[in-house]
């Protein structure tokens, strides 16, 4: 794989700069495509939100500055695409953020790019009925096995509040998942 310097000395450069995009998309389309779809469930919401995440990547790069890794910056643009798409969304059909966020989970079993049992349908139920900026947190550390520090670097947060935040929605999630 491609050192990380190079990559972004290729993407900020006008005669390297689609070739050097493409190779980023194939190294990091995968976990960004994920991380999406976790936030907004919809296996077609989440190929609009990594369209537009790339675009803005592509568009953005000269603007890079290397406070952080390239991944944690795209990671943080993915999840604001996402964010914003899911508030629009909810917006446009008049209903609360976690209130549509609960709908398309309960729409998991007629989505056929998911493969999951009903034991993982309960847990994207409890997951759905965090806060927002908890299940963000919950996704990232549970599911992508992110550490705090990149964490709060894409959230632009605390480490002490991610540990916190965490513990929360474990917490939730557990009394939930007894409930049901």
């Amino acid at each position: 794989m491609i050192e990380e310097n190079l990559l972004i000395e290729q993407l900020k450069n006008v005669k390297t700069q689609d070739k050097a995009f493409r190779m980023l998309m194939s190294i990091y389309k995968e976990r960004l495509y994920w991380h999406v779809r976790k936030i907004v469930v919809s296996h077609s919401d989440a190929d609009d939100v990594l369209q537009n995440t790339f675009v803005k990547v592509y568009r953005s790069i000269h603007n890079f500055k290397g406070d952080s890794k390239l991944y944690s910056w795209m990671y943080r643009i993915a999840t604001n695409e996402a964010i914003t798409f899911i508030n629009k969304r909810a917006k446009e059909q008049k209903v609360d953020v976690n209130d549509r966020q609960y709908q398309l989970v309960n729409n998991l079993h007629a989505d056929v790019y998911f493969d999951g049992n009903e034991i993982q349908i309960k847990l994207q139920k409890a997951i759905a009925s965090l806060p927002q900026k908890q299940q963000l947190v919950f996704n990232m550390k549970y599911f992508d096995d992110m550490k705090y520090k990149d964490i709060s670097e894409v959230l632009e947060t605390s480490v002490g509040a991610l540990k916190a935040s965490y513990h929360h929605a474990v917490k939730k999630i557990e009394a939930v998942l007894k409930e049901t």
